[in-house]
């Protein structure tokens, strides 16, 4: 099946598998207008539609630093239970929707206690709502799997923490493991504390390099941190001088030899600046050239995107084939962190059936 005739209805009903998309990130307008009323928090509007424009302007301002900056409303109505719970049940449910079959949605508890609630009651909570949402999609005959990333944030000293409750909870829905924030000037180096109580540990992570600064944040990731996954990582392409003629680099070589797969966010880094278009994403050139690369949301909110909206728009504007976005669920769902055989298993039996019946 070619491009052109891939349409919208067609692209959501694709099994899709999403590694990199924050829960703070990816509210339903309406739920953050209700739930800010119930705490009193202002919002810039209280019509669902303006506030999803506002998000839409303030994303696309191409400054890392005001795209962060728009988490203050959707972290202001995430401080109870109440909060936490709507919004991770509504979170599986908009995947599921979203014809999404498995997802790994990360946030960092320690931006979730300002009510009260202990890290761990956080992460409980969070859990609970997570689980009530994959039981009502599966009973609407729209599975999907959720695991949990917990991250530190890399400006602040609770890493070590965060890392500590992902060893505490990684029998209880918490697969892994990250850092988020505002990059530049805060290397993973620093955290390295954590990294270490992790390997120790054998839970996985995945570390945001690669965006808004360059190699050194990614060598830092790979090879001081040891993440087996990158956030973003589209700057790897500064180890590779001619994408069109794929002489790599040797972090850029060690990345694709070794299959770190990159969480690539399309419509996020162009609004941050990390890309110019679609059309010229790095996604496309580093699938071309055998790198592990996923397609994620990265904020749903934020970003007023979908699963379903980034194929179209790779589709649309990068010509991209059924065929590629088999590849990226493919990949996607091997650099899960989940064990070998149920990786297999997934794929074996509803990525690769699904795809089957539109090929």
């Amino acid at each position: 099946m070619t491009s052109t005739r891939i349409d919208t209805e067609t692209l959501r009903r694709l099994p899709k598998a999403v590694l990199h998309d924050h829960l703070d990130g990816g509210l339903r307008p309406a739920t953050l207008v209700e739930l800010a009323e119930s705490v009193g928090h202002t919002l810039p509007t209280t019509d669902p539609e303006e506030l999803a424009a506002w998000y839409a302007e303030a994303a696309g301002s191409g400054d890392l630093v005001r795209y962060i900056a728009t988490f203050e409303h959707t972290l202001a109505v995430m401080q109870h239970r109440e909060g936490l719970l709507r919004t991770a049940e509504e979170y599986v449910l908009d995947l599921a929707a979203d014809g999404v079959v498995y997802g790994e949605v990360r946030y960092a508890p320690e931006l979730m206690t300002r009510g009260g609630l202990t890290l761990p009651e956080v992460v409980e909570t969070v859990q609970e709502g997570l689980a009530a949402g994959m039981a009502k999609a599966a009973a609407a005959g729209t599975p999907v799997r959720v695991g949990t990333l917990l991250c530190g944030m890399r400006m602040f000293d609770r890493t070590r923490e965060t890392a500590d409750l992902a060893v505490a909870f990684r029998d209880a829905g918490v697969v892994g493991f990250d850092i988020a924030g505002a990059e530049d000037g805060f290397p993973p180096a620093d955290h390295l504390d954590a990294f270490e109580r992790l390997r120790r540990e054998n839970v996985p992570f995945t570390i945001h390099a690669g965006e808004a600064h360059g190699l050194p944040s990614i060598h830092q990731a790979v090879q001081v941190c040891g993440a087996q996954r990158i956030g973003h990582g589209v700057r790897i392409t500064d180890d590779i001088p001619d994408l069109a003629a794929g002489k790599l680099g040797r972090l850029a070589a060690w990345i694709r030899d070794r299959r770190i797969a990159l969480e690539m966010c399309p419509t996020s880094n162009l609004q941050t600046g990390a890309a110019t278009s679609i059309a010229e994403h790095p996604i496309t050139a580093l699938k071309n050239l055998g790198f592990r690369v996923t397609l994620n949301t990265d904020n749903r909110l934020v970003s007023g995107t979908t699963m379903t909206r980034e194929m179209a728009l790779l589709v649309e504007q990068a010509g991209w084939t059924v065929q590629d976005l088999r590849t990226v669920t493919v990949n996607a769902v091997k650099s899960a962190f989940l064990p070998f055989d149920e990786r297999n298993a997934l794929i074996r039996d509803v990525v690769l059936p699904g795809y089957a019946d539109v090929l």
